[in-house]
């Protein structure tokens, strides 16, 4: 339900009616319960506008709101806010309506748009360590809430695929196995530094590797059958860790750095003819105002640069693609080199003006001790020994519950241990550092996975306490019940603002509060005490009902998996 989309127009009718123009209508939610459930608060911008009292304006356009629909009150606070109480007639009826919707009241946004979420991008030297973690999470549930809401999607896993050390580590592979088998590269950490002792070491060995890549760029058949044994052999450890995390990318969204590399000339000669790139000792350069270092878009030698591939990238996606709005959820580090190649994109015209360019960028995951995740003797965690770790430490922390079978131990492991560590990611702002930190992420208090999923379980708990069918229309009787009304509501409103801004811990903060709200109502209004009337209990077994098909749907979102009982 799109609330403050409908309070505008409430707002909008009444500022015409009291001959108020008014450019932009912008409904906050209210900060506490006894300022409303909304709040209008563009008074004071119209008061300098009018050069006018703020209250005797506000005054004069709560006279003509609409109090007999939707709107049950409006009262003037503060030098002109306008506070705004819904009416619970009004959620009785839009609740009790959405009751048997999957979709849980949420509709489609107007105007969908063709999208590109470029993220996770792993290295396909090793395996992927908890520095993948972030751009994964955040990534595939940006994809997934833009789906939701009706955008069309194309998720894109850019990987490093070309350059000089794919020679070297070609080279070790023919010398290790020479018919191309993988078994070698089961270990991709030790086989890449064993590579690399090779490199170091042999003369002979670094000048094959050399001669290696020329080859893979040439088109050399043997050396591309080696190159490709080494790519597969690393996107099945990709695979691993998307199967573990439940992320939605498969071989069919990678596009690789060589996909691009036939159309990097081309990118040279279209800055040379637009006269954005310079020749500077050599190099093919692009000195943007304001900033001091140029962006070398190709070497002295010929060679190319990410900054070539990531415009070769920005026309396939704008042109081929036709997408309208393209993300890169990458590290927040990458800032100003995303800044820089959006710029130049526009500039050369190899991206529309009509197509919004977004870095979405995060902080680093960091230990207890503020600094960067790592092993106890130094080395990068790897995602997958992480996520190991997560389901161990999950059962652990359910198992003396004396509710599961061994079997649905396991599986109630690896939900509540992997949505642990995936909502704890995206909790906090995507742009802040955070703390890794088990005990508070296996929590059953505060703002945690497991906080949701329990308050879920007691939900499907309840349920099968009452063991029989639930029928009726939802009644609001108390300010509780009000109050969890709203804020089921709202739950579209959620779901837009953090699509528009790329912000999942909207989410989490939204479901938080909900859970709150809801543990509360739990507490103080008793839904299977014998001495409540039939229709009170139906109305608030249907109230904890829509609460949990609202969880459910959130943390599917968030990529998620809810349990029936912990």
């Amino acid at each position: 339900m799109k609330i403050k989309s409908e309070l505008s127009k409430i707002i909008e009718q009444a500022l015409k009616s009291a001959n108020i123009q008014a450019d932009e209508i912008v409904i906050s939610d209210a900060t506490k319960p006894e300022f409303g459930d909304y709040q209008f608060n563009g008074i004071m911008r119209l008061a300098k506008e009018l050069k006018r009292n703020p209250r005797e304006i506000a005054s004069e356009v709560v006279e003509h709101i609409d109090t007999t629909g939707m709107v049950s009150k409006v009262e003037v606070a503060g030098p002109g806010f306008i506070n705004i109480w819904l009416n619970n007639e009004w959620l009785a009826e839009v609740t009790t309506e959405i009751l048997e919707d999957k979709r849980v009241g949420v509709g489609f946004v107007e105007e969908p748009k063709r999208v590109v979420v470029d993220y996770s991008g792993p290295n396909m030297a090793k395996q992927m360590h908890v520095g993948h973690l972030r751009s994964t999470i955040i990534g595939d549930t940006l994809a997934t809430l833009l789906e939701f809401l009706g955008d069309e999607v194309i998720r894109q896993n850019h990987i490093g695929d070309w350059g000089t050390q794919f020679g070297m580590l070609i080279a070790y592979l023919e010398e290790q196995n020479t018919d191309g088998n993988t078994q070698e590269l089961k270990d991709l950490e030790q086989f890449y530094k064993d590579a690399k002792v090779r490199f170091d070491q042999s003369e002979a060995f670094a000048n094959k590797a050399r001669e290696y890549v020329v080859k893979i760029q040439s088109g050399d058949e043997h050396c591309l059958e080696l190159w490709q044994s080494f790519i597969n052999a690393s996107l099945g450890h990709c695979e691993e860790v998307y199967e573990k995390l439940g992320v939605n990318l498969t071989r069919d969204d990678v596009r690789a750095e060589s996909f691009y590399n036939d159309q990097l000339p081309q990118i040279i000669e279209r800055l040379k003819e637009k006269n954005i790139s310079t020749t500077s000792n050599g190099a093919e350069c692009v000195f943007l105002e304001g900033d001091e270092n140029p962006i070398i878009v190709q070497k002295s030698d010929g060679g190319f640069l990410y900054a070539t591939t990531d415009l070769a990238a920005l026309y396939f996606r704008a042109n081929v693609l036709q997408a309208k709005r393209i993300c890169y959820v990458v590290d927040a580090r990458q800032a100003q080199h995303f800044k820089q190649v959006f710029t130049i994109a526009k500039m050369a015209g190899l991206v529309g003006e009509d197509v919004s360019l977004e870095h979405i960028g995060f902080g680093t995951m960091m230990d207890k001790g503020g600094k960067p995740f790592k092993t106890r003797d130094g080395g990068v965690i790897k995602l997958v020994d992480l996520l190991d770790e997560a389901v161990v430490r999950a059962k652990d922390a359910i198992k003396d519950r004396d509710v599961h079978s061994d079997e649905e131990l396991d599986a109630v492991a690896k939900a509540i241990g992997i949505g642990a560590v995936k909502y704890a990611d995206l909790s906090i702002s995507r742009e802040s550092n955070y703390i890794f930190n088990w005990d508070k992420m296996l929590s059953f208090e505060g703002n945690t996975s497991l906080y949701m999923q329990y308050a879920y379980a007691r939900i499907q708990s309840i349920l099968r306490k009452h063991n029989a069918e639930v029928s009726g229309e939802i009644i609001i009787g108390d300010e509780i019940e009000h109050r969890l009304a709203v804020m089921l509501l709202k739950f579209e409103d959620t779901l837009i603002k953090a699509s528009i801004e790329a912000t999942p811990h909207t989410i989490t903060s939204y479901l938080y509060d909900l859970v709150t709200l809801f543990m509360k109502f739990y507490e103080l209004n008793p839904i299977l005490k014998e001495d409540i009337k039939e229709d009170i209990k139906m109305s608030r077994l249907q109230l904890s009902i829509l609460t949990g098909a609202v969880i459910k749907k959130g943390l599917e979102i968030l990529g998620i998996e809810v349990v029936e009982k912990i």
